[in-house]
């Protein structure tokens, strides 16, 4: 006699691998050994979270009915890398002394060969697949660490896609407190937002939207439903779920573009999902800040040592949101020892 869990199991394997074969006109960039690995990793995470105890308000557990944060709750850091993490040690710094509020995963790229920094990265590295530029695996493996970071802890709570170029604005305290003393508030208990941006304006929307065909998209994604964001994002546990249970939008953001110069399906993909889903509870900004000044190939501005200053780092934080901004790219690897010099009296002096 079959348990109910196997028959599902080989049913979802069954369905996905004949829709797979017999899907119109176009193939999935994403190879069906990886689709169905990334699938049975999803399903295990949307079970964990299902069959966990407990409540769940605004997508975060363990908040006391007097509305105050469980000091236990933590947030998921998710490198996603295809280099060495070169600011690891102003990261290390960062972390330092909050160690059971936090946890990190980094997603390398396997044919990089990305070295382990050590320290607190130390073991922190998930099962990762290849990603490259203009194409859905970085999706895929954005949505693997979230998946993954699920499955580890239950009391992860935030989740916050970073990569090797991006440093911390503000301390580790500062982050924490702004994250969970919210002032996104209910009368009982807190109610926490993810923090993705999420824009409908933009001049190249529609050049964008037909990079995989004119009406490839329809009719899960109507233009008028479509997004575009920074890659670089904080989900709370509830999004990140959804997320990762996703099918129906995935089945299109997954197919090959015809114009790699419009296609940047991980700018598209989350704010898109979660603007369709549920738009009142994100922000609809990123918490990360990013300058697009001056920017080539499709890539923002990197700064050099020569820009580190104090100055600098007051102006990155700056933002026309309710929060300052907590993180900032692009840097370049050399940028490292400027940066741990004013670390102490200037990032982490909020």
């Amino acid at each position: 006699m079959f348990t109910t869990p196997l028959v599902l199991s080989f049913v979802l394997l069954l369905s996905f691998t004949l829709l797979f074969l017999f899907a119109p006109h176009k193939h999935s960039e994403i190879s069906l050994p990886d689709e169905i690995d990334d699938l049975a990793l999803f399903r295990r995470a949307t079970l964990n979270s299902i069959h966990k105890p407990g409540g769940v308000v605004g997508g975060i557990s363990a908040v006391s009915r007097l509305g105050t944060t469980n000091p236990r709750l933590k947030i998921a850091f998710l490198f996603l890398t295809n280099t060495d993490l070169h600011f690891a040690p102003l990261w290390e710094r960062f972390f330092t002394g909050h160690g059971d509020l936090f946890n990190i995963y980094i997603h390398a790229d396997p044919s990089s060969n990305v070295a382990s920094p050590g320290g607190v990265f130390n073991g922190r590295f998930i099962t990762a697949k290849k990603t490259q530029r203009a194409t859905p695996s970085l999706i895929s493996a954005a949505r693997r660490l979230l998946a993954t970071a699920i499955l580890d802890d239950q009391l992860n709570s935030y989740f916050s896609i970073v990569s090797q170029h991006c440093i911390p604005l503000h301390s580790f305290n500062f982050v924490y407190k702004s994250l969970f003393l919210s002032p996104f508030k209910s009368t009982q208990f807190p109610v926490y937002r993810s923090f993705i941006e999420i824009l409908s304006g933009e001049p190249l929307l529609w050049d964008r939207y037909i990079a995989r065909g004119e009406s490839v998209m329809l009719p899960e994604v109507p233009f008028d439903r479509f997004r575009v964001g920074s890659q670089f994002f904080m989900l709370t546990r509830k999004h990140a779920r959804l997320v990762i249970r996703d099918r129906r939008l995935w089945r299109k953001f997954k197919l090959p573009c015809l114009n790699k110069d419009s296609c940047y399906p991980e700018e598209h993909y989350f704010p898109t999902l979660l603007s369709m889903e549920d738009p009142d509870g994100c922000t609809h900004y990123t918490l990360t800040r990013v300058n697009w000044t001056g920017s080539t190939d499709g890539h923002p501005h990197t700064y050099y040592p020569s820009e580190i200053s104090p100055e600098l780092i007051h102006e990155l934080r700056e933002s026309n949101n309710t929060y300052s901004h907590m993180f900032a790219r692009k840097f370049s690897p050399d940028c490292l020892k400027p940066l741990l010099d004013i670390a102490d009296k200037v990032i982490f002096r909020d």
